[in-house]
């Protein structure tokens, strides 16, 4: 049985404004109805695959547990990092905490924002090699190139590839991100690989293989699993001895050093969607070489993307030749194709001056639901909130204030100072400054209500907990 390991920590800027820290790239359709993440779950799920382990951080792990839902898929672990410790640790902790169960099991650790369209294909090529990580070959995958990329790693191969069919090779070395000119001479070589960062192995074997090369890994991060916190069917690393183990890849601890590696090559389609003109690629231009999504409308455009995420903005494009434009409620990327690698500096600059579209998603997610705002001013901020079915807000109270709720869609419960009522479409409540209440979803389908405060302050960290269904701590707290 193979556990899939899937790392979903990532912030992925280079895909802002769609792609922020607080819901990057993995959570995001980008390219069909599923998100990233779910795609990637579902593609490794199956019989010979056991129930997921999942890595992924605080803010993330309701949502996690949300999108596995949604696609059907219940999870196995799921480990909280206290904070990113790059992939190294990730993959070690994984395998600690897999060595109590299935020591002599094999694990897939993937990333969860990659695309490939082929997952029978790709569950082929794992196939192929499961007898060398039996055999305690620490087992990578690599991407038949197409392209001269300079974008990703690369692997090269002890000998010629031949056809590239699904089967474990022998590695010659890892090779970093090349210039323009290295790429095209090792794509025309044949053989070179993308580096997918991949990986197959036992559990047992990737555990020898840090002690020999990455053993001080091992004290912080054993400790940081053994003493770790469940947390409503989460685990959360111990934070103190988590911040000791190192920042490093599991390339440089790992797989640069060691001599037992096999290769599987793959050359189905596959993407990183490491930026927006990959998202391009990936979406299937038209014949003018235009992609267009959401309400966007192209008008003798080339080799563009326009993207719009709200159905209130319109995005429209004359004219234009290799553009990228990409419309969110409140920030607007406009960018020449060529410099997409560049968009992760949109967030450095963005968080110099202060501005929240660096980080923030216009949707607040929570474990309850959603929220966005809609208007402010001084003293007001009217707010769209969303409550799933059997889910609840928190009990709380604000010191700076009031609230009016207004339900449009199904039958909430709300509590104000003890006493219970339903309130259903069409019909409000007024919350008064420092008054106890909670926000509850009796019902099956989605509550959905427009929430106007008035206030002196009005910011998210104005509110005292004293009951929480979800744990997130009590006293005074962000929301």
């Amino acid at each position: 049985m193979i556990t899939p390991v899937l790392l979903c920590g990532g912030s992925g800027t280079r895909l802002w404004p769609l792609s922020r820290k607080s819901y990057p790239k993995q959570f995001v359709p980008l390219t069909g109805g599923e998100t990233l993440f779910q795609a990637s779950a579902r593609r490794l799920s199956g019989a010979e695959f056991a129930p997921p382990l999942v890595l992924t951080n605080s803010g993330f792990r309701f949502i996690v547990t949300e999108q596995l839902a949604g696609a059907g898929i219940d999870p196995g672990a799921i480990l909280i990092e206290p904070e990113g410790r790059n992939t190294a640790p990730a993959v070690l902790a994984a395998a600690l905490r897999l060595e109590a169960s299935d020591p002599e099991g094999l694990m897939l650790v993937a990333p969860s924002d990659h695309v490939v369209p082929d997952a029978a294909a790709f569950r082929t090529a794992v196939k192929a090699g499961v007898a060398a990580a039996e055999a305690g070959q620490l087992v990578t995958f690599g991407i038949k190139p197409d392209r001269a990329e300079t974008g990703y790693g690369y692997l090269e191969l002890a000998k010629d590839p031949g056809d590239f069919a699904p089967r474990p090779l022998g590695l010659k070395r890892f090779v970093e991100k090349p210039d323009a000119a290295i790429a095209a001479q090792m794509l025309a070589s044949g053989s070179f690989l993308w580096n997918a960062g991949i990986f197959l192995f036992s559990v047992k074997a990737i555990l020898a293989a840090f002690a020999a090369h990455a053993p001080d890994l091992l004290p912080p991060v054993r400790q940081a699993v053994d003493q770790g916190r469940s947390d409503l069917g989460f685990l959360r690393l111990d934070p103190e001895a988590w911040a000791a183990a190192p920042d490093i890849s599991i390339d440089y601890a790992v797989m640069e050093k060691a001599a037992n590696l096999s290769v599987v090559p793959y050359a189905g389609g596959w993407s990183d969607l490491g930026g927006w003109d990959a998202v391009w690629r990936e979406s299937g231009p038209d014949r003018a070489g235009v992609v267009t999504t959401g309400p966007a409308t192209a008008i003798d455009c080339t080799d563009s993307l326009l993207r719009a995420e709200d159905d209130r903005v319109e995005l429209v494009g004359i004219g234009l030749k290799d553009v990228i434009a990409v419309a969110m409620p409140d920030a607007v990327l406009v960018a020449d194709a060529s410099r997409a690698q560049d968009v992760k500096q949109v967030v450095a600059a963005l968080q110099a001056k202060g501005a929240r579209q660096a980080t923030e998603f216009p949707k607040d997610h929570r474990p309850w639901g959603w929220f966005e705002s809609l208007a402010m001013g001084d003293r007001f901020q009217v707010k769209r909130i969303q409550v799933h079915p059997g889910a609840a807000l928190s009990l709380q109270s604000h010191h700076h204030r009031a609230e009016h709720w207004i339900v449009v869609e199904g039958t909430a419960k709300v509590t104000i100072s003890g006493t219970a009522r339903l309130v259903s479409e069409n019909q409000s409540v007024y919350v008064p400054l420092g008054e106890t209440h909670r926000l509850e979803n009796p019902g099956k389908l989605p509550v959905v209500l427009i929430e106007v405060q008035t206030g002196s302050y009005l910011g998210e960290d104005d509110i005292i907990r004293y009951e929480d269904v979800y744990a997130r701590g009590l006293g005074g707290q962000g929301s």
